[in-house]
């Protein structure tokens, strides 16, 4: 009844590489200092807050792919519908909150034109989610009476 599409195998592993890539990058913060100051220019007083800022929307990030993770494995099971997929769209949306949130307390302390495009796209990222989470809640709705129904 459900075909497996190349495509998902495809999406499910780079989601994978994004999401070890990410724990790496995540553990190198920390000893990212003499290349923050190089290339960003930024002072030593920056430092800090610019590897907090950095740790924090990188495990933020970390945690979207992990979620991102456990919905694919229920498509590739050929049950996405479910209450777990619910969860984690919202879960998902309150990542891409705190990112954004993140980085508008940045643009506050050292505004760019980046920043706020950042700020925009996980705001809009954060809407997506929670209007896709509403989507599938409904479908589980109609999925559970048709179920009902046969």
């Amino acid at each position: 009844m459900y075909h497996k599409s190349v495509v998902h195998y495809i999406t499910k592993v780079c989601i994978d590489i994004l999401f070890y890539a990410g724990i790496v990058c995540c553990i190198l913060i920390p000893f990212s200092s003499k290349w923050l100051f190089t290339y960003f220019n930024i002072a030593n007083e920056k430092a800090v807050f610019m590897k907090s800022v950095l740790l924090i929307s990188g495990i933020s990030s970390v945690y979207i792919l992990w979620q991102l993770k456990v919905i694919f494995r229920t498509l590739l099971e050929g049950n996405p519908f479910i209450y777990a997929n619910v969860s984690c769209l919202r879960k998902i949306a309150v990542a891409c909150l705190v990112i954004s949130f993140i980085y508008f307390i940045k643009m506050i302390f050292m505004p760019t034109i980046s920043t706020i495009v950042i700020i925009a796209i996980f705001i809009i990222a954060c809407l997506l989610c929670l209007t896709l989470k509403d989507l599938f809640k409904q479908s589980i709705y109609y999925k559970d009476e048709n179920d009902l129904t046969v």
